[in-house]
């Protein structure tokens, strides 16, 4: 190609960058170089700062694509880089001078290696040539036939796991968690859901290594997340990839083909405050998110009985291989205390061991980050012990208020986001300590909500209110069964342990009933041929295809917030005045429904409890207006007074959260989206399988990549 010759000339009065050009040139060429060639510590050991347009890196990446199969220079070029890693922990990290060397490597590889990954055809990725040639020679400390993939995943999951994060090695941490993320990324190109048939190297490899070494991984990313170390803003963190006085800053390339490696300086250390942010912290979650939530199905072969002619039959048999980060992350347990620790046994090998109060004090600080919610949702859900310690807080408000702040602005949110927080406030709410309590910790104020004040409010009152406010929205905008679902089943858990509902709270449970009825008694009328109404009006409306089946599910919901009322009645009628005051001011919206027979039964109740508190009204009634305050007090007085007789007694519901059978097809697409659209990932969006691109998202993409002319950094 025109600037890259296939040959490097190394002459002694090459300047640096001339001499980097002719190496990446030589790598990229069709000369194979052996893996003990002196070629490679030239290439690893020159400090790389070249400034590439756009059309170049792609043509050196195009160039690199037809020569690998017969160079495998990027196996080669791994294998250093395993090399270098493997040295980096021997010396602990400090000082080692195969820092800057496994930067170079990790520069090379990543950019070649993505380009790579985005335009494989095949389904196990053989683009990738990830082995040597059989002629190749093998220098003495390489094994032959050793597997070059699971060599890079174990030496730099070994080197993330035993390297301490300082100023000199923060650099390399963050490019080696960016490398990750760039090998796994084959994921992109398949389906949700991998099967026995699917490939994908370098996240299989990560699957297979021992327990002891994933422990350990688990442990450092969340201690990343943990402490959230900062871009080390001193001399050291320069010196690491800088030889004397010659410059080695490596420069991000912009471009689609290769835009992540490369050192992202100004994102790092920007003077605009980025600095705040940990790049560290948040790709150790990214690459967290994606092994615990990796699940591919394998067949095992099992040897049955003899059939009747002799023969023995073994047919293939589906199981999910064993996901060993997603094992680690549900035995995580508080480095202060355990289960284990008051049964009194000892835990047997090694366990990931953090301080949980760390752990949600920080996750309280970033749930406005989806990334975090969804971290969050994965501890609750599949580790019991942090689970029991978020149940034990008293500072329930530190998680909850601002998932609660982003359901309050859920137009301006994903659905997956919401679904997220409506499923940990459901896991939460299958508690009953957690319900209780919530209703003992007042809020002296809530400065995001707008529509009204809120001063002295529980933060049981604030959770019912903005529940109720995601039934209206989702009304209205998304119109998700599942949704409605999910916020009713939360209302249904939490009412028999309603205490001291506050005003604004009881009116929208009872105005929950009123906007749902609404919504039923227009899918009643379409149904019983009351109305004609055409398709075009069925989709205005917000109807689902079969009115009839709507119907039917809207009736459910109705019973179920008649059920929400009860259950607050039956159990603490005289501590929710105000739930009473509510029911008494809308009894109207109630009587269309009393012979019906799916709710007959549970108003009766309600009956009961307007009868008795209207016949104390009517008692104390004179010619004087009566105010609310008035009402309210006769309520309070006689709440004293309720005794609960004639009341029908309900089971409690219950309901709890269960996980899909296959939560894959829907976590690893929701993980990468998470990836390429927060975290600044790019990919070739026209490449992606796994999750459906918006056509005018990858003609974006296309334009933003024409545009791109010159000079390209940071």
């Amino acid at each position: 190609m025109g600037g890259l010759p296939s040959t490097p000339r190394l002459g002694g009065g090459a300047r640096p960058q001339e001499t980097a050009e002719y190496l990446i040139g030589a790598f990229v060429g069709e000369k194979s170089y052996p893996l003990a060639s002196d070629y490679w510590q030239k290439l690893l050991e020159l400090p790389l700062d070249l400034r590439w347009p756009s059309d170049r890196v792609r043509e050196a990446c195009d160039l690199f694509a037809t020569n690998n199969c017969s160079t495998r220079h990027l196996a080669k070029i791994l294998i250093h880089l395993a090399w270098c890693l493997q040295e980096c922990v021997s010396d602990a990290g400090v000082a080692s001078p195969d820092i800057p060397k496994a930067l170079n490597a990790l520069f090379v590889s990543s950019v070649f290696l993505k380009n790579l990954i985005e335009k494989a055809k095949s389904d196990n990725f053989e683009e990738l040539y990830l082995s040597l040639n059989e002629s190749e020679p093998i220098p003495s400390n390489y094994s032959k036939g050793e597997d070059v993939v699971n060599l890079i995943m174990f030496s730099v999951l070994n080197f993330i796991a035993k390297v301490d994060i300082r100023p000199r090695t923060y650099l390399l941490h963050h490019e080696l968690l960016n490398f990750v993320l760039i090998a796994m990324s084959t994921q992109l190109l398949s389906g949700p859901s991998p099967g026995p048939s699917d490939t994908h190297p370098f996240i299989d490899a990560a699957m297979i290594q021992e327990s002891s070494l994933v422990d350990l991984v688990v442990h450092k990313l969340l201690l990343n997340y943990i402490k959230h170390p900062r871009v080390p803003l001193n001399s050291l963190f320069y010196t690491i990839i800088s030889e004397g006085n010659q410059p080695g800053v490596l420069r991000r390339v912009s471009s689609a083909a290769a835009n992540l490696m490369l050192l992202p300086l100004n994102y790092l250390v920007s003077s605009t405050g980025e600095a705040l942010r940990s790049p560290l912290a948040e790709s150790s979650l990214n690459v967290l998110l994606i092994f615990i939530h990796y699940r591919k199905i394998i067949f095992v072969d099992y040897v049955k009985d003899k059939s009747d002619d002799g023969s023995l039959e073994s047919p293939p048999k589906e199981e999910i291989l064993e996901n060993r980060f997603c094992k680690a992350v549900e035995n995580v347990r508080d480095i202060e205390f355990s289960r284990s620790d008051i049964e009194g046994n000892v835990d047997k090998g090694l366990l990931v061991r953090l301080p949980f109060a760390s752990l949600y004090d920080t996750l309280g600080m970033c749930l406005a980050d989806e990334t975090s919610v969804l971290l969050l949702y994965s501890l609750m859900n599949g580790n019991s012990f942090f689970l029991e310690y978020v149940l034990v807080r008293t500072d329930l408000d530190t998680l909850l208020m601002p998932m609660l702040e982003t359901l309050y602005n859920a137009p301006r949110r994903t659905p997956n986001h919401i679904y997220m927080i409506l499923t940990i406030l459901l896991i939460l709410s299958q508690d009953s300590t957690f319900n209780a309590s919530i209703h003992k910790l007042m809020l002296s104020n809530v400065p995001w909500y707008q529509e009204r004040l809120l001063h002295q409010t529980s933060l049981g009152s604030l959770v019912i209110i903005i529940l109720i406010r995601i039934v209206r929205y989702n009304l209205s905008k998304l119109r998700d069964v599942y949704l409605h679902t999910n916020c009713l089943a939360t209302l249904a858990n939490m009412a028999p342990y309603v205490h001291r509902l506050n005003a604004y709270a009881s009116q929208q449970l009872v105005s929950l009933f009123d906007m749902l009825s609404r919504k039923y008694n227009k899918l009643a009328e379409v149904t019983n041929g009351k109305m004609n109404v055409k398709d075009d009006v069925l989709r205005e409306e917000n109807f689902l295809e079969d009115p009839s089946a709507e119907l039917h599910i809207y009736t459910d919901f109705l019973r179920l917030v008649l059920e929400i009322l009860n259950a607050i009645l039956s159990y603490g009628l005289p501590r929710n005045p105000e739930v009473v005051y509510a029911i008494m001011h809308r009894q109207e919206v109630l009587l269309p429904f009393k012979n019906h027979p799916r709710f007959n039964e549970l108003l009766e109740n309600i009956y009961t409890v307007l009868d008795f508190f209207n016949s104390r009204i009517d008692a104390h009634r004179t010619d004087d207006e009566w105010s609310v305050e008035k009402v309210l007090e006769v309520i309070i007085k006689n709440c004293r007074s309720w005794r609960g007789e004639g009341m029908k007694v309900f089971a409690q519901l219950h309901f709890a959260y269960e996980q899909e059978s296959h939560p894959e097809e829907f976590f690893i697409p929701y993980v990468w989206q998470l990836i390429l659209f927060r975290s600044g990932f790019s990919f070739d969006l026209s490449s992606i399988n796994l999750f459906p691109v918006p056509v005018e998202d990858i003609n974006d993409a296309l334009e933003a990549e024409k545009l791109q002319k010159g000079e390209l950094k940071g």
